[in-house]
């Protein structure tokens, strides 16, 4: 059998304040946007910097402490996975995103001024891992 991986792992600073909703079923899920910045020197010497813009979702529990305790500006790891959303517009058009569904969330930076505050969802603690 063969196994994969799909994780991924950012630090970076909310571009808006989370935005939560409900699915029909009541399912609560809150969308972010995670700006993380690369800066590097060019050959010549020069400063650049670039900006990657990432979509976040939380669902369930993690959805609403995102909701509750984030806000635009502050500074987030966040972890979680790939998934790639695809639709149709009324148009008949073909769409697709690719976004994080986020598993786990730390804040760096909070409102209150407390550090590292670790939040996650339906993950096991350390002592529960078989390995």
């Amino acid at each position: 059998m063969t196994r994969g991986l799909n994780k991924v792992m950012l630090i970076g600073r909310l571009g808006q304040e989370p935005e939560m909703r409900y699915t029909p079923a009541g399912r609560p899920l809150t969308n972010l946007q995670v700006a993380v910045n690369r800066s590097w020197k060019s050959s010549d010497g020069e400063k650049k910097t670039e900006t990657e813009w990432f979509n976040i979702v939380a669902w369930g529990k993690l959805a609403e402490i995102c909701n509750q305790y984030l806000s635009k500006g502050q500074q987030v790891y966040i972890e979680g996975r790939l998934h790639t959303r695809q639709w149709q517009d009324d148009e008949g058009n073909n769409h697709s995103s690719v976004e994080v569904i986020a598993q786990e969330m730390l804040m760096l930076d909070s409102k209150s001024g407390e550090q590292d505050t670790e939040l996650s969802e339906g993950l096991p603690s350390e002592d529960e891992y078989p390995f």
